[in-house]
């Protein structure tokens, strides 16, 4: 029997031929384009997303290998299909906690690079011991590890390279400092260079203004040595060390001085004003906060203005090496409800608040 093509037929076998033809344009327009695409970024890294790359993989796969061989893609077949593997690989993947221990914790790292750094002659089972004190339950390994870890010695190396800044530490209440600094002042005869030796107590940070002049020779600082030494008030009767740079008005009969009456001088290295970093902090801040602020006429004014800032230094100031406290609090706050005043010395250059009291 004859089987005769009705004319429905005719027409859907039309449409799917010219669906195929409209299709096969589409694609080859398509591929085209990224040839065009390929030539313009020749040479151009490209970077997709992570997004992207799921995007693309998944439809690659679909394609597989050999069309996608035919096709002009933007990267290679084989690194589609690579993305493709590590996305399936992902899924499988579950989280899982690694093998051995688990890692020290930053605090307990931290406590042990301090105690190494503050005691340098406690070994691996001082610091391990001293943890245990505290809460921390380790092994002595493991401090030697964490140890190594950050380029920490082992302690008999760390105990011959005691640091400028240990030993501060272990004599700082019996530690000062010393130290010069210039002032022009106007004379009837024009500006003269005034000399201003000032002596800082470390712990406490206290300073005493130990002489003003224009001539620091020796019989001058000899003097001087005599002055802060006095067994009745000199200041540096609690001091066993002084730190002072290599200046030549510090005279060897100045530190000669001092060191018979139980004040060792510690001399810094040359140019290496760090050794001395309070006593330069000082110098900075009655600068900044007062001399330079000022024109002074005689030596009169240059010790008023030296007074007064030592008096405001001590009483008056908050000290960020000391907590951002008073180094010598006159008077308690006594209630919150009292009139807030503002003091002033120099005519307002130093200015403090206080409230009045009840």
């Amino acid at each position: 029997m004859t089987h005769v093509i009705q004319p429905f037929h005719l027409l859907v076998i039309a449409l799917a031929g010219w669906l195929n033809r409209h299709q096969q344009a589409v694609i080859d327009y398509l591929i085209e384009e990224n040839r065009v695409l390929k030539e313009q970024l020749e040479g151009q890294r490209l970077r997709f997303t992570n997004e992207q790359r799921i995007r693309l993989a998944v439809k690659a796969k679909v394609l597989g290998r050999r069309l996608l061989d035919e096709l002009e893609t933007l990267v290679t077949p084989d690194t589609l299909l690579a993305w493709h593997r590590k996305l399936i690989a992902k899924k499988w993947t579950y989280a899982r906690k690694g093998p051995g221990r688990p890692r020290v914790t930053q605090e307990i790292t931290d406590l042990v690079l301090r105690m190494a750094r503050e005691n340098v002659s406690w070994g691996c089972d001082r610091i391990q011991g001293a943890l245990t004190n505290i809460g921390h339950i380790i092994a002595p390994n493991t401090v030697k590890n964490i140890l190594k870890r950050h380029g920490i010695e082992p302690a008999p190396e760390r105990e011959k390279r005691t640091s400028w800044k240990t030993f501060l530490k272990a004599h700082w209440d019996v530690m000062s400092a010393t130290d010069f600094f210039t002032i022009e002042v106007w004379m009837p005869r024009g500006l003269v260079t005034y000399y201003v030796l000032f002596i800082i107590h470390l712990s406490t940070r206290s300073v005493h203004i130990a002489g003003v002049t224009t001539a620091p020779n020796g019989a001058y600082m000899k003097q001087v040595a005599r002055n802060l030494t006095d067994v009745s008030d000199g200041f540096l009767l609690n001091s066993r060390y002084l730190i002072m740079d290599r200046d030549t008005k510090y005279t060897s009969d100045f530190r000669g001085h001092l060191d018979r009456e139980g004040v060792k001088p510690i001399r810094c290295p040359v140019r290496a004003p760090n050794c001395n970093a309070f006593a330069e902090r000082f110098v900075r801040s009655i600068k900044h906060e007062c001399l330079d602020r000022m024109i002074l006429f005689g030596e009169a004014s240059l010790r008023r203005a030296l007074r007064a800032y030592v008096i405001h230094y001590h009483t008056e100031r908050n000290h960020q090496g000391v907590d951002n406290q008073l180094l010598e609090l006159l008077a308690t706050v006594s209630s919150i409800n009292e009139p807030i005043h503002c003091g002033e010395r120099l005519g307002g250059m130093l200015n403090y608040y206080y409230r009045e009291a009840a």
